[in-house]
Parts: structure tokens; C-alpha cells; sequence
């Protein structure tokens, strides 16, 4: 009996708690989630650079770095140190914020931003490192 009316008890308690914080939070209320991708073989890498390297043949890329936005208040910068580096930002949506700095040679990475007001500062140093981010705002 004591372990039924305790529980009970919690319930009630754990109830009233989330009813009085839950007026607190705004139902506009943004956020966002995110994937980062980091290869961990050779074959890994290949795909990788083998599918961001489509990706610019298609958005017909001049260059090692593209910037690519659609839809309004995006920011998105690249800057890169080093030799045979490729970069690029994708932003589809409004007010994404999205930097990528490359520091070494040969390496790849893809930063792709989608809804809306996400931020984004990738670094990438080393040498023939790949990678990609994935972040989804609402």
C-alpha cells in the first residue's frame, strides 16, 4: 500500500511540475538538430568525397568552394589554407549562419543547412580529411 499511494504521490507531482513549466516555454519555440559525419575508413572517405564531388558537378562549381543559398537572411562564408582542399555550404531556408575553415591540404567537407536559423562554425585541419555536417532548423 505504501508503494501504490507514493507512486501515486509522484505522479501527481511529476503532473503538476510539468503543468506549471509548461506554460513558461513559447509554442513558437525554434530549434534544431544536427548530423556530422566523419568517415573512419578509406572506402568511407572515397564515398564521401566521390558524392560531394557530384554534388558541385551538378551545382556546376567553379573552384574548390561553393556557396550555395536559397531563400533569405543566410550568411555563409569559406575560407581555406593549403593546397587541393574543396569546401562547400549549402543553405536552403532563411537566417542559417555558416562558416568553414580549411587548414591543410586535400581535404573535403560538406556543411548543409536546412528550415530555418540554424549556426554552423566548422574547422577542419589536417591533411586528406573529409566530412560533413547535416543540421535541420525549425
Amino acid at each position: 500500500m505504501f508503494f501504490t499511494a507514493t507512486s501515486r504521490y509522484s505522479a501527481l507531482l511529476l503532473a503538476a511540475a510539468i503543468g506549471v513549466a509548461a506554460p513558461s516555454v513559447p509554442a513558437s519555440a525554434g530549434g534544431s538538430i544536427g548530423i556530422s559525419i566523419a568517415p573512419g575508413t578509406a572506402e568511407a572517405d572515397r564515398a564521401l568525397r566521390t558524392g560531394l564531388q557530384i554534388y558541385s558537378l551538378f551545382n556546376a562549381a567553379r573552384g574548390n568552394a561553393l556557396v550555395r543559398q536559397n531563400g533569405q537572411r543566410n550568411q555563409a562564408g569559406i575560407a581555406q589554407a593549403g593546397r587541393g582542399n574543396y569546401g562547400l555550404v549549402h543553405q536552403d531556408g532563411t537566417g542559417h549562419s555558416g562558416t568553414l575553415a580549411q587548414n591543410g591540404d586535400r581535404n573535403a567537407y560538406g556543411l548543409f543547412q536546412f528550415g530555418r536559423d540554424t549556426r554552423a562554425n566548422v574547422t577542419q585541419t589536417g591533411h586528406g580529411r573529409s566530412g560533413a555536417t547535416f543540421l535541420f532548423g525549425w
